[in-house]
């Protein structure tokens, strides 16, 4: 019984259909930004695990999940206040679709939905769109913000316990600061 717990403890994640390399160095090379600041590559990797996690428990659709984690910030023109770039990263969605990105019309349109609208601060009764969106703001304590549960949609997400994993996860660095100039 505890080789049993000990090996499920062990096991890798289903491998995904989204992430590869070549598609994270494509994105990599399309921001503009630095990978040292709050948006790039790592709060990427991050909210693709928070969306993972989230994705297993409420059967949010993985594939969707995993690009918004990706794309959601690429667009930005600055780390600061930049309202529009949401919707420029729903316009990126639309010029890489069939080629990056390969989903069917309605799942294309639930991620360009979730990347236009993604820091409006409003909830959605999509769950793949809330899922892609509580990925993201459980992330905000890489700029020491905690997340607050009335903007978070499901109640995994609003667990307490979940948030401070996440809250620790976003203090964390993945990615030699060297490599990401």
């Amino acid at each position: 019984m505890l080789f049993q717990a000990f090996n499920k403890k062990l096991e890798f994640p289903k491998p995904s259909a989204v992430v590869n390399q070549t598609y994270l160095d494509f994105l990599a090379k399309t921001y503009r930004l630095s990978h040292n600041g709050h948006h790039g590559l790592e709060h990427w990797l991050r909210v693709l695990l928070n969306g993972r996690l989230l994705a297993e428990q409420n059967g949010a659709d993985l594939e969707v999940v995993e690009n918004f984690a990706l794309v959601h910030d690429v667009m930005r023109e600055n780390e600061n206040m930049d309202l529009h770039h949401g919707p420029r990263a729903a316009e990126f969605i639309r010029s890489i679709a069939g080629s990056w990105i390969k989903l069917e019309e309605h799942r294309l349109h639930k991620l360009m939905q979730a990347c236009r609208y993604h820091s409006v601060g409003r909830l959605d009764r999509d769950i793949t769109i809330q899922t892609c969106w509580d990925a993201d703001r459980l992330d905000l304590g890489r700029v020491g913000t905690t997340p607050k549960s009335s903007y978070l949609g499901s109640s995994l997400a609003r667990d307490q316990n979940f948030i401070e994993m996440a809250i620790m996860r976003s203090k964390k660095r993945f990615v030699n600061e060297d490599f990401c100039d």
